[in-house]
């Protein structure tokens, strides 16, 4: 073993792994490292549409939290992040009859201002998509690659795949060769890194086109897929339309140009562009989680926990401070299509939880899966 010692080791340089290592940076003069078996950017957060929007649905936990990340990442990458960073207004349209009746009730209960859809934009959406509920907001869309990269400049990088996590005298060792203080997962869908079987986390493939187009768009439109505006006639089109594949389980390859044709066929039922010409391809796995709440948080020891007979399982108010954790063991995970609205707010936490003890809120902690899992036990 070498004397790598570092304070901070960050696993995963996506959105969430990358957000996190500036923001911990930025507040401490903690030495950070971030591993990754691929590039900065190099999964899921790589391929990604990388729009900043609020959720649009009637209420509920997860709505209040992106909303409250929304404005916030708005803020954070327009101040620390402009080079990376457009505003865009955002035309958000209902793909049937019952994502209608949500959206009016949305309408109904936003406290975001409404703005007013051009003539010109309204002429050029396709039937279905003039006839269905719609809301413009004051949105914006992030250069991806370009802003994880960027989040990552000071940082120290280590192209390499964890496959070795282990505690000793009171520090994590990683590879048999890293010294490591603190750790946090941020690995996505890819890898578990420690095997707990309560992290419950789903893979969604994620595909982004990048098109030549004569058509001048300025706004972002999403339907069944995100538009970007065009930006010197170029725009990306994206989903995450296939949570079927998995590109460590399934055995055929992924069909890049089939995906390519369904992106294409649900842009051309929105929005009318003219000259289209695919340029680039973007292909990724997104993480998210069954309950659709990011996890964000120390790491329970589920053997050790279950053991326990202080602890009632069978009971909804159970005590997570009775848990035992894995010692300086963090994640930030499961974003699914949010990522990039959802790390800088997530960050923010973590940090503070890392550096100054802060709480996270029970909703996003690791332990309300935990709980559930220990109760089906």
């Amino acid at each position: 073993m070498n004397n790598s010692n570092y304070d901070i080791a960050i696993i995963g340089a996506g959105i969430n792994g990358s957000t996190l290592a500036y923001q911990l940076s930025k507040k401490s003069d903690k030495k950070i490292v971030i591993f990754d078996m691929n590039s900065i950017a190099g999964g899921g957060s790589g391929a990604a549409g990388a729009f900043i929007s609020p959720k649009f649905s009637k209420k509920g936990e997860l709505r209040e939290l992106l909303n409250d990340a929304f404005l916030y990442s708005m803020d954070f990458y327009e101040k620390n992040f402009p080079d990376f960073f457009t505003k865009a207004p955002l035309i958000h349209i209902a793909k049937d009859s019952l994502s209608s009746e949500i959206l009016t009730i949305y309408k109904q209960t936003t406290p975001l201002k409404e703005k007013t859809i051009s003539s010109v934009m309204l002429n050029s959406l396709k039937n279905y998509a003039k006839e269905q509920e719609k809301i413009c907001l004051d949105t914006g869309i992030v250069d991806a690659d370009g802003i994880c990269n960027n989040m990552c400049e000071n940082i120290e990088f280590i192209n390499e795949k964890v496959t070795s996590l282990v505690y000793k005298d009171s520090n994590w060792i990683i590879n048999e060769t890293y010294i490591i203080k603190d750790v946090v997962l941020a690995t996505g869908a890819y890898e578990k890194i420690i095997d707990e079987p309560y992290i419950n986390l789903r893979g969604i493939w994620g595909h982004r086109i990048d098109i030549k187009t004569s058509t001048k768009n300025n706004y972002s439109i999403h339907q069944d897929v995100s538009i970007s505006p065009t930006r010197n006639g170029i725009s990306a089109i994206g989903a995450t339309h296939n949570v079927h594949y998995h590109p460590q389980t399934t055995k055929e390859p992924y069909n890049i140009l089939k995906g390519r044709e369904e992106l294409l066929h649900k842009m051309y039922k929105t929005v009318n562009l003219k000259d289209v010409e695919v340029i680039k391809d973007y292909i990724g796995l997104r993480s998210g989680t069954v309950d659709y709440m990011p996890l964000l948080g120390d790491v329970i020891i589920s053997k050790k926990t279950l053991q326990n007979k202080t602890i009632r399982f069978d009971t909804k108010k159970v005590d997570y401070t009775k848990y035992d954790y894995y010692p300086n063991l963090y994640i930030i995970n499961g974003s699914g299509g949010y990522g990039f609205v959802l790390a800088p707010y997530l960050a923010k936490i973590l940090s503070e939880h890392i550096l100054k003890n802060k709480p996270i809120a029970k909703t996003l902690l690791p332990a309300r899966f935990f709980a559930r899992w220990a109760r089906r036990l």
